[in-house]
This record gives structure tokens, C-alpha cells and sequence, in this order.
């Protein structure tokens, strides 16, 4: 017996050839990304390349599907792949070891794709690669702000012009518009009001400002998303 069946039986022998034909990108590999790549992996998705440059730290734990007392320091592109491997022996998995920066975008598209999923947390390197992604026309799903909010319910699958109350979109929007873009892309955002006092000022980090009090959940539930908005996006 098969461990695609029960895919297979919600949506046929056909879906179960394109899903394993297709290749995905997904840049990002924290709460978001990490789950993304879960749900795109176990629903047959037959060649993925992941793009990250962090390793695992214990401030992972509360919310990154990867992330063990075990395999602290370890690249999380690695932890994945190797996860992945474990789900199904015969997918073709890539991983980068690349900070994403407008003068480096190039290197992370040396093949063709038939989707991409932008995971990352910071705002330059996520408008470059919105960018260069909306450039070659490939589909693009977009996670917006997961941190300091609670309710699952309020989590929202929109065009990126209609990411009402969530301020990491309106950010993303400013940086778009004088490109010329305003639409043209699903983002997963909500606009569940930020809670006060969950976001702090930090030092040390790269292209980061601040640190952001996160639950276990709301991560993996925008990962979750990002990858439907793949898994149906393929079929259609």
C-alpha cells in the first residue's frame, strides 16, 4: 500500500504525477518555511530546493517543526533534507546556504520552477525576491507576519493588495509600489491586532531589528497555508 493512497484518493492519480513532476522553491526555512516544506513533502512533492543560511538555536524550539535539543547548531537546510529523506526516500531535495540579498538573487533560480514560496522574515531580501520572482513569472505565495498574534482563526489567504491590518504587508507594499507592483501574488497574512509588549529590540542579528514573541501554532499554521496555496495552485 502506498503512502500517497489517501492523497490520492482526495485528488486523484493525476495530481499524485504533477505533484511529483514539479519542482518548488521555498526560501526560508524557520516556523514558516520548516512547515511548508512538512506539508509539500508529505503531499508528494517529488523535487524541492530550500534556501536558508541560519543553523538551529534553542529559541527555535517553541515554534520550528525542525528544531530539537538534539540538533542544535545544525544548518536548517540540513535538518530539513534530512527529514524530508525520511518522509520519502526517492525526492529529489536541494539545499543553499545563502542570506538572500538583492546583489545574490540570481543564484538561488539556476533552474526552472513552477512555484515559489517566500518564507523569509526580513524585509529587504523578501522584496527582492518578490521581485525577481513576479520578473520570471512564476507563481509566488508570500508569508506575512505570524509573530505576536494568537488566534488561528483570523489567518487569511489574499492578493497582497488586499493584506488589510497587518503591518509587515503594509511594509511590503510601500517597498513594491514604487516598482510597480501592487498585485499579482497570494500572501498569507492576518489582521488579528499585534499584541503589546511582544517585540523587543535586538543586537547582533542580520537585518534585524527586533525579536518577536511567537506561540507554537501560528508559524506552523501560516506554513501550512503557504503550502495549500502551492498544493492547489499546481492543480489548477
Amino acid at each position: 500500500m502506498s503512502w500517497k493512497l489517501r492523497t490520492e484518493l482526495l485528488l486523484g492519480n493525476d495530481a499524485i504525477q504533477r505533484y511529483q513532476e514539479v519542482k518548488v522553491l521555498v526560501i526560508g526555512a524557520g516556523g514558516v518555511g520548516g512547515m511548508c516544506v512538512e506539508c509539500l513533502v508529505r503531499a508528494g512533492i517529488g523535487n524541492i530546493t530550500i534556501v536558508d543560511s541560519d543553523t538551529i538555536n534553542e529559541t527555535n524550539i517553541n515554534r520550528q517543526i525542525i528544531a530539537l535539543q538534539a540538533n542544535i547548531g545544525e544548518y536548517k537546510v540540513d535538518a530539513i533534507a534530512q527529514r524530508a529523506k525520511q518522509i520519502n526516500p526517492h525526492i529529489q531535495i536541494s539545499t543553499k546556504k545563502i542570506f538572500i540579498e538583492e546583489n545574490n538573487i540570481l543564484e538561488i533560480f539556476d533552474q526552472e520552477y513552477d512555484f515559489v514560496v517566500d518564507a523569509i522574515d526580513t524585509i529587504a531580501p523578501k522584496v527582492a525576491l518578490i521581485k525577481e520572482t513576479l520578473r520570471r513569472q512564476i507563481p509566488l505565495v508570500s508569508s506575512m507576519g505570524a509573530g505576536a498574534k494568537l488566534d488561528p482563526m483570523s489567518i487569511k489567504i489574499a492578493d497582497i493588495s488586499k493584506s488589510n491590518y497587518c503591518p509587515l504587508a503594509r511594509t511590503i507594499r510601500k517597498r513594491l509600489h514604487p516598482m510597480g507592483i501592487r498585485k499579482g501574488f497570494q500572501v498569507v497574512f492576518s489582521p488579528e491586532e499585534s499584541i503589546e509588549n511582544a517585540v523587543i529590540l535586538t543586537e547582533g542579528e542580520r537585518n534585524k531589528k527586533t525579536l518577536v514573541g511567537t506561540i507554537s501554532y501560528m508559524p506552523l499554521a501560516f506554513g501550512a497555508a503557504c503550502a495549500s496555496v502551492v498544493l492547489r495552485g499546481l492543480l489548477k
